[in-house]
């Protein structure tokens, strides 16, 4: 059983995003993993990126969870579940104006190890770049950055 607060802290809670494992895939044989993500309102919270391995669902608590997915947007509120499937490219942000919590379960799990090595580059600042592809590549993750500007502009967000 997990109860409200467990879990390991990766990044706090704060104007970007927040990752707490709340399920490691140690806990489950490797089939899931379950993190719980805060973001504040206004903010990106990844570029455009695609994973080769894993599905991604989404499961917001509280705020309002904008995703796209392909070429679809769509905004879910406490309660609404959206699915990133394998393979696609998607993004999320915080356009609503209350922090959003929301769970993202991870299947197969292995992919909370992601936010832990950043958590590592971002301890010293800034990270370079070519460090957080080299994490990425190793997980299967593949961004795009072409569409940060667009997305920033369009929908009145701005960067971590």
């Amino acid at each position: 059983m997990i109860v409200p607060g467990e879990g390991k802290i990766i990044f706090p809670r704060g104007k970007g995003l927040g990752a707490i494992i709340r399920v490691s895939s140690a806990e489950t044989g490797g089939s899931v993993s379950v993190v719980e993500h805060t973001l504040e309102p206004g903010f990106l919270g990844a570029p455009s990126h695609r994973h080769q391995r894993e599905d991604e669902t989404s499961y917001v608590l509280e705020g309002e969870l904008t995703a796209q997915i392909g070429d679809e947007v769509a905004t879910i509120r406490p309660g609404s579940i959206i699915v990133k499937p394998r393979g696609i490219f998607h993004t999320f942000w915080n356009g609503g104006t209350q922090p959003l919590r929301f769970l993202e379960i991870i299947s197969p799990g292995g992919f909370e190890h992601y936010f832990e090595e950043l958590a590592v580059l971002f301890a010293g600042g800034p990270p370079d770049m070519r460090d957080v592809n080299a994490i990425a590549q190793r997980y299967g993750l593949e961004f795009d950055m072409t569409h940060i500007p667009e997305l920033l502009q369009k929908y009145g967000i701005r960067l971590m």
